[in-house]
């Protein structure tokens, strides 16, 4: 059977300014155990400088305002996401720039924390920490998360039901080996230290359930860039309702895992 073709990078630029504010609603929000690493170990407090790339619609960004980041450069590539990021943060510390973070214009070793919440995947993972080392500070912190849509440790009935319905295309969250890209510890610990700018490299990972009635399951997927990369998109989605519906009476639990990998400037 033929293969479909991964998606791009560079689709992820496009992939999710659709629908904003149903992205927005849809996507579960980061356990508060991450931004107390950010705050206890990265240097996240008041005026710390800080760049978040890929920001989407905000879902971390407004939790890094909120424990005093100051100012904050968020770099999202999506005029449409942009938009609904500065009509919902309105905060003077959040300046937001448009466009790719490779061709992005930052001051180099201004910052004391990089973040990229569930979005890293869509960039060239070496080429992105070279140019993420130069812009931090000696000392300086990067964070990298990721929500990841399901746990192997754990049963996941509805990704097993489903399975065959959502097919291909693959994101580059999928990564390699079968291992999503933000659970792939050993690659991404050693691609921070291939690097050779950070001194500190850590990772913390936790395991959470998301419970979700049909309309919800259809908004999340409706978020999905592999779906959305779907021609019969709205047959899926149709689908993916029903059997939330009759077969999963309406509870569908979907396995989480949340993944942090930190590191620190070498000073």
């Amino acid at each position: 059977m033929k293969m479909a073709t991964p998606l791009a990078r560079a689709f992820g630029r496009r992939a999710f300014g659709e629908n904003p504010a149903g992205y927005h609603g849809a996507r579960p929000p980061y356990p508060e155990w991450v931004y107390d690493v950010l705050v206890a170990r990265c240097g996240l407090h008041h005026k710390a400088a800080v760049f978040e790339i890929g920001p989407g619609t905000g879902t971390a960004t407004r939790q890094l305002l909120a424990r005093g980041a100051n100012p904050l450069t968020a770099i999202e590539p999506d005029q449409r996401l942009a938009a609904f990021l500065r009509a919902n943060n309105p905060d003077s510390a959040l300046t937001i720039i448009v466009a790719a973070f490779e061709e992005a214009a930052l001051d180099k070793s201004t910052f004391d924390l990089g973040v990229s919440a569930t979005a890293f995947h869509w960039l060239d993972e070496d080429q992105a920490l070279v140019k993420i080392a130069g812009l931090l500070r000696p000392g300086g912190w990067w964070a990298a998360i990721w929500n990841v849509f399901g746990d192997d440790s754990r049963p996941d009935p509805f990704h097993e039901a489903t399975r065959d319905l959502l097919g291909a295309p693959d994101n580059p969250s999928a990564g390699d080996k079968g291992i999503p890209f933000g659970l792939d510890t050993d690659a991404r610990l050693a691609a921070l230290r291939r690097n050779g700018a950070f001194d500190v490299v850590e990772s913390r990972t936790s395991q959470w359930s998301l419970v979700l009635d049909a309309d919800q399951t259809v908004a999340l997927y409706a978020t999905y860039s592999n779906v959305n990369a779907r021609p019969d998109r709205a047959a899926i989605l149709t689908e993916l309702g029903r059997i939330a519906r009759d077969t999963f009476t309406d509870r569908v639990v979907r396995n989480m895992t949340t993944s942090l990998f930190i590191a620190r400037r070498t000073r």
